[in-house]
């Protein structure tokens, strides 16, 4: 069976805190979207991830979501993927959270997170 995968955010690197947070204010008057406040960067809707340091992929990162995690992890192996192991997040219960590929596509990273 295929898993099904939608688009949950893009990630976009930035420099500093200041250009992330004027990127993500940038993006929110374009779109009509409500910027947020988060630790690591600032967000401009669900749509926008502006990273406040330059963090995974050249660009940034795209972030897919996908209903059984699990399972898609087992069907991009069987393609041939690889994961970043190291970048694995897991819930309380133990369950995969989230995880990026190991390659770059385009220039961005990718990680997959259960939705």
């Amino acid at each position: 069976m295929r898993n099904e995968f939608e688009l949950a955010h893009l990630g976009i690197n930035t420099p500093d805190p200041q250009a992330a947070l004027e990127l993500a204010k940038l993006l929110s008057l374009v779109f009509n979207l409500n910027p947020r406040h988060g630790q690591k960067s600032e967000f401009a809707g669900e749509y926008f991830e502006c990273m406040k340091a330059p963090f995974l992929g050249r660009n940034g990162h795209i972030a897919m979501r996908t209903p059984d995690l699990d399972d898609a992890v087992a069907e991009l192996r069987e393609k041939g993927f690889a994961f970043k192991m190291d970048t694995a997040a897991y819930t309380e219960e133990g369950k995969l959270k989230n995880i990026y590929l190991e390659e770059e596509f385009g220039g961005f990273a990718i990680h997959i997170m259960r939705g």
